[in-house]
């Protein structure tokens, strides 16, 4: 339930109906606007229609919050928010582009690709130190010493990084060397790891399942919001389809119907969104000009020779190319890059 307090209402006040609701059970929510309080009740409606709170003189409104997940939703918060990687703000006026190669390779492969990604305009650096592959004869990752280098990359181009957390045991080590914790595809309804996210504070970057609905993608939001951890950034990363001419279906309608239904940021992942490099420059024109907050694409200066993922990496050229052929975009969706 929502309870909008009259403008009038001090913030001590606010703190005497949060401990009714608490008292009952209840989680309490605070959340202050710019005119007025506005307080939050999770937890059994018919606990909360006893405390008969539209009677209190400093209540203006009680209200259900009529959709499954809440504290992502609008209805507990209106305006936009903005979560920083580092010191990367994602969402506002600011349209980000997060990019690198799908996997960290070696020393030598990381620092190039990040030097040609921030020298055309990316803001943060992705790469995959723990792989979750469909073929366990794939490669896997280089564990701990690809994070180790990912740090290594961040202090030398001043980029924050991203990077994949496949299981609850990694999430501590990807806390020391990582800014942004990313949770795959294959585990964004792993309950236990979206906990334990939920419980570090970092921002985490959730991306959407290959078959999930945008109210699952939503309500593992939520997961890891109840947790304690509100800087969460969602990515349509494309869905299995029938189609079989791409890799994914890359759900653009999902973009915009999660910005009219969520206060969270939206970034899309047009490389895996599609599987072939010659689509991620449209499609992440695309993903501006429908309301997307950034892109996250893959790089590598020689996709030919990419352990994972190379025949949807852009070369360099092609990522300059990109951001050149974004700009207008972006700035047609009244953002700047």
């Amino acid at each position: 339930m929502i309870i909008v307090l009259k403008p009038q209402a001090t913030e001590q006040e606010a703190k005497h109906i949060l401990n009714k609701i608490e008292n009952a059970g209840l989680k309490p929510l605070y959340m202050p606007g710019v005119e007025r309080i506005v307080l939050g009740a999770l937890g059994d409606e018919r606990v909360l229609q006893k405390l008969h709170l539209e009677s209190d003189p400093l209540v203006e409104e009680v209200k259900p919050i009529l959709t499954k997940y809440k504290m992502v939703s609008r209805e507990v918060q209106a305006h936009n928010s903005v979560v920083r990687i580092g010191n990367v703000p994602v969402g506002g006026d600011k349209f980000a582009v997060i990019a690198g190669p799908c996997s960290v390779e070696s020393e030598q492969q990381l620092m190039s690709v990040a030097d040609v990604v921030k020298g055309h305009g990316a803001v943060a650096l992705r790469g995959g130190a723990y792989k979750p592959r469909t073929s366990p004869y794939d490669f896997q990752g280089m564990g701990v010493e690809g994070l180790k280098l990912l740090k290594q990359a961040s202090e030398a181009t001043g980029m924050p990084t991203v990077s994949e957390v496949m299981e609850v045991g990694q999430v501590d080590s990807l806390c020391e060397y990582i800014d942004c914790l990313q949770i795959g595809a294959r585990n964004m309804q792993n309950y236990g790891l979206l906990k334990a996210v939920g419980e570090t504070g970092k921002p985490i970057l959730l991306k959407r399942g290959l078959s999930a609905t945008i109210e699952e993608l939503l309500l593992a939001a939520e997961y890891i919001y109840d947790a304690g951890n509100p800087n969460i950034i969602l990515c349509e990363r494309g869905i299995r389809t029938f189609e079989t001419a791409t890799r994914n279906t890359l759900d653009l309608n999902a973009v915009a119907y999660i910005k009219q239904r969520s206060h969270l940021p939206v970034v899309v992942d047009p490389s895996h969104g599609t599987g072939v490099r010659e689509l991620v420059i449209p499609l992440s024109r695309a993903a501006a000009a429908v309301g997307a907050d950034g892109i996250i694409v893959e790089s590598h200066l020689n996709p030919a020779e990419a352990l994972s993922d190379g025949h949807q990496a852009l070369t360099g050229e092609m990522f300059a190319q990109l951001m050149q052929e974004l700009k207008p975009f972006v700035e047609a969706a009244g953002r700047t890059l």
